[in-house]
Protein backbone atom coordinates (compact mmCIF):
# COMPACT_ATOMS: atom_id res chain seq x y z
CA UNK A 1 0.00 0.00 0.00
CA UNK A 2 1.34 3.30 -0.90
CA UNK A 3 0.93 6.35 1.18
CA UNK A 4 0.40 9.77 -0.41
CA UNK A 5 2.08 12.82 0.92
CA UNK A 6 -0.46 15.45 1.70
CA UNK A 7 1.57 18.51 2.47
CA UNK A 8 4.21 20.10 4.59
CA UNK A 9 4.14 17.46 7.26
CA UNK A 10 5.97 15.14 4.93
CA UNK A 11 8.71 17.52 3.83
CA UNK A 12 7.20 18.76 0.54
CA UNK A 13 6.34 22.34 -0.34
CA UNK A 14 2.67 23.02 -0.91
CA UNK A 15 1.57 23.97 -4.43
CA UNK A 16 1.50 27.74 -4.89
CA UNK A 17 -1.89 29.37 -4.58
CA UNK A 18 -2.66 30.69 -8.09
CA UNK A 19 -5.39 33.00 -6.80
CA UNK A 20 -3.11 34.97 -4.50
CA UNK A 21 -2.69 38.55 -5.80
CA UNK A 22 0.71 39.94 -6.67
CA UNK A 23 1.33 42.66 -4.17
CA UNK A 24 4.93 43.72 -4.08
CA UNK A 25 5.98 42.75 -7.61
CA UNK A 26 2.88 44.15 -9.32
CA UNK A 27 2.98 47.73 -8.09
CA UNK A 28 6.16 48.88 -9.81
CA UNK A 29 5.20 47.09 -13.02
CA UNK A 30 1.74 48.68 -13.05
CA UNK A 31 3.30 52.09 -12.39
CA UNK A 32 5.66 51.67 -15.36
CA UNK A 33 2.78 50.50 -17.55
CA UNK A 34 0.69 53.49 -16.50
CA UNK A 35 3.58 55.90 -17.14
CA UNK A 36 4.18 54.29 -20.54
CA UNK A 37 0.50 54.56 -21.45
CA UNK A 38 0.43 58.22 -20.37
CA UNK A 39 3.58 58.95 -22.40
CA UNK A 40 2.12 57.22 -25.45
CA UNK A 41 -1.13 59.15 -25.06
CA UNK A 42 0.74 62.43 -24.68
CA UNK A 43 2.90 61.66 -27.71
CA UNK A 44 -0.16 60.83 -29.78
CA UNK A 45 -1.85 64.03 -28.60
CA UNK A 46 1.15 66.16 -29.58
CA UNK A 47 1.37 64.43 -32.96
CA UNK A 48 -2.34 65.00 -33.63
CA UNK A 49 -2.05 68.64 -32.54
CA UNK A 50 0.83 69.24 -34.92
CA UNK A 51 -1.01 67.50 -37.75
CA UNK A 52 -4.11 69.61 -37.05
CA UNK A 53 -2.00 72.78 -37.07
CA UNK A 54 -0.51 71.69 -40.39
CA UNK A 55 -3.99 71.25 -41.82
CA UNK A 56 -5.30 74.65 -40.65
CA UNK A 57 -2.15 76.60 -41.50
CA UNK A 58 -1.00 74.92 -44.72
CA UNK A 59 -3.53 72.52 -46.26
CA UNK A 60 -6.77 74.52 -45.87
CA UNK A 61 -5.29 77.80 -47.15
CA UNK A 62 -3.78 75.94 -50.12
CA UNK A 63 -7.16 74.37 -50.96
CA UNK A 64 -8.87 77.76 -51.29
CA UNK A 65 -5.94 79.63 -52.85
CA UNK A 66 -5.32 81.52 -49.63
CA UNK A 67 -2.25 82.27 -47.59
CA UNK A 68 -1.19 82.34 -43.93
CA UNK A 69 0.21 85.73 -42.86
CA UNK A 70 1.53 87.10 -39.58
CA UNK A 71 0.16 90.19 -37.87
CA UNK A 72 3.19 92.33 -36.99
CA UNK A 73 1.68 95.55 -35.64
CA UNK A 74 -0.93 96.48 -33.07
CA UNK A 75 -3.25 98.32 -35.47
CA UNK A 76 -5.91 95.58 -35.21
CA UNK A 77 -5.89 95.18 -31.42
CA UNK A 78 -7.66 93.66 -29.58
CA UNK A 79 -9.19 91.42 -32.27
CA UNK A 80 -5.90 90.60 -34.04
CA UNK A 81 -2.92 91.45 -31.80
CA UNK A 82 0.69 91.12 -32.97
CA UNK A 83 1.74 87.49 -33.28
CA UNK A 84 -1.61 86.32 -34.62
CA UNK A 85 -1.59 84.14 -37.72
CA UNK A 86 -4.33 85.19 -40.13
CA UNK A 87 -5.40 83.02 -43.02
CA UNK A 88 -6.71 85.05 -45.91
CA UNK A 89 -8.66 83.67 -48.85
CA UNK A 90 -9.49 85.36 -52.13
CA UNK A 91 -13.03 86.72 -52.45
CA UNK A 92 -14.77 88.54 -55.27
CA UNK A 93 -14.68 92.31 -54.77
CA UNK A 94 -18.48 92.41 -54.97
CA UNK A 95 -18.69 90.30 -51.78
CA UNK A 96 -16.52 92.59 -49.64
CA UNK A 97 -18.70 94.65 -47.34
CA UNK A 98 -18.25 97.25 -44.63
CA UNK A 99 -17.10 95.44 -41.48
CA UNK A 100 -15.07 92.76 -43.30
CA UNK A 101 -11.35 92.47 -42.50
CA UNK A 102 -9.20 92.39 -45.63
CA UNK A 103 -5.51 92.05 -46.39
CA UNK A 104 -4.24 94.38 -49.10
CA UNK A 105 -1.04 95.67 -50.61
CA UNK A 106 -0.13 98.97 -49.01
CA UNK A 107 1.15 100.12 -52.41
CA UNK A 108 -0.11 98.44 -55.54
CA UNK A 109 2.42 95.95 -56.90
CA UNK A 110 4.57 95.97 -53.74
CA UNK A 111 4.88 92.95 -51.41
CA UNK A 112 4.14 94.80 -48.13
CA UNK A 113 0.59 94.20 -46.94
CA UNK A 114 -1.74 95.41 -44.21
CA UNK A 115 -4.77 93.78 -42.64
CA UNK A 116 -7.48 96.28 -41.72
CA UNK A 117 -11.26 96.51 -41.47
CA UNK A 118 -13.35 97.96 -44.29
CA UNK A 119 -15.09 101.07 -42.93
CA UNK A 120 -16.35 102.47 -46.21
CA UNK A 121 -17.07 101.45 -49.78
CA UNK A 122 -17.41 103.85 -52.69
CA UNK A 123 -17.50 103.83 -56.47
CA UNK A 124 -15.50 106.28 -58.56
CA UNK A 125 -16.97 108.19 -61.51
CA UNK A 126 -15.21 105.64 -63.73
CA UNK A 127 -17.13 102.85 -61.98
CA UNK A 128 -14.21 101.41 -59.96
CA UNK A 129 -14.92 100.26 -56.40
CA UNK A 130 -12.70 101.74 -53.68
CA UNK A 131 -12.50 100.65 -50.05
CA UNK A 132 -11.77 102.84 -47.06
CA UNK A 133 -9.96 100.81 -44.40
CA UNK A 134 -8.94 101.40 -40.81
CA UNK A 135 -7.19 99.42 -38.12
CA UNK A 136 -9.44 98.67 -35.14
CA UNK A 137 -6.93 100.36 -32.81
CA UNK A 138 -6.38 103.37 -35.09
CA UNK A 139 -8.19 106.69 -34.57
CA UNK A 140 -8.45 107.57 -38.26
CA UNK A 141 -8.95 105.69 -41.53
CA UNK A 142 -5.99 104.79 -43.71
CA UNK A 143 -4.93 107.76 -45.89
CA UNK A 144 -5.38 106.07 -49.27
CA UNK A 145 -8.41 104.11 -50.46
CA UNK A 146 -7.77 100.50 -51.44
CA UNK A 147 -8.33 99.52 -55.07
CA UNK A 148 -9.49 95.99 -55.99
CA UNK A 149 -6.14 95.17 -57.60
CA UNK A 150 -4.45 95.64 -54.20
CA UNK A 151 -6.65 93.18 -52.30
CA UNK A 152 -5.02 89.84 -51.43
CA UNK A 153 -8.09 88.46 -49.70
CA UNK A 154 -10.45 88.52 -46.75
CA UNK A 155 -9.45 87.19 -43.34
CA UNK A 156 -10.98 83.71 -43.15
CA UNK A 157 -9.78 82.77 -39.65
CA UNK A 158 -7.04 83.65 -37.18
CA UNK A 159 -4.90 81.68 -34.72
CA UNK A 160 -3.34 83.59 -31.79
CA UNK A 161 0.45 83.42 -31.25
CA UNK A 162 1.12 81.21 -34.28
CA UNK A 163 2.14 84.26 -36.29
CA UNK A 164 5.38 84.48 -34.30
CA UNK A 165 6.26 80.94 -35.38
CA UNK A 166 5.30 81.73 -38.97
CA UNK A 167 7.50 84.83 -38.87
CA UNK A 168 10.46 82.94 -37.39
CA UNK A 169 10.25 80.27 -40.08
CA UNK A 170 11.03 82.13 -43.26
CA UNK A 171 10.55 80.37 -46.60
CA UNK A 172 14.02 78.81 -46.70
CA UNK A 173 13.88 77.54 -43.10
CA UNK A 174 10.28 76.35 -43.50
CA UNK A 175 11.23 74.19 -46.50
CA UNK A 176 13.39 71.90 -44.35
CA UNK A 177 12.16 72.52 -40.77
CA UNK A 178 8.55 71.39 -41.21
CA UNK A 179 9.38 68.08 -42.97
CA UNK A 180 12.17 67.42 -40.44
CA UNK A 181 9.84 68.04 -37.49
CA UNK A 182 7.11 65.87 -38.99
CA UNK A 183 9.59 63.07 -39.70
CA UNK A 184 11.01 63.24 -36.18
CA UNK A 185 7.52 63.04 -34.70
CA UNK A 186 6.64 60.00 -36.82
CA UNK A 187 9.89 58.25 -35.83
CA UNK A 188 9.19 59.03 -32.17
CA UNK A 189 5.62 57.79 -32.48
CA UNK A 190 6.77 54.54 -34.13
CA UNK A 191 9.41 54.05 -31.41
CA UNK A 192 6.95 54.56 -28.55
CA UNK A 193 4.26 52.32 -30.08
CA UNK A 194 6.71 49.58 -31.12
Amino acid sequence: MSEQNSGPDHGEDPAPDESAPEVEEGRPRRGRELAGALLNGLSLGVLLLILALGVVTIALPALVGGAPLSVLTGSMRPHLPPGTLVVVKPVPVEEIAVGDVITFQIESGRPAVATHRVVGRSVTSAGEVRFTTQGDANDTPDPEPVRPVQIRGEVWYAIPYLGWVNQALDGQTRSWAIPALAGALFVYAAWTVG
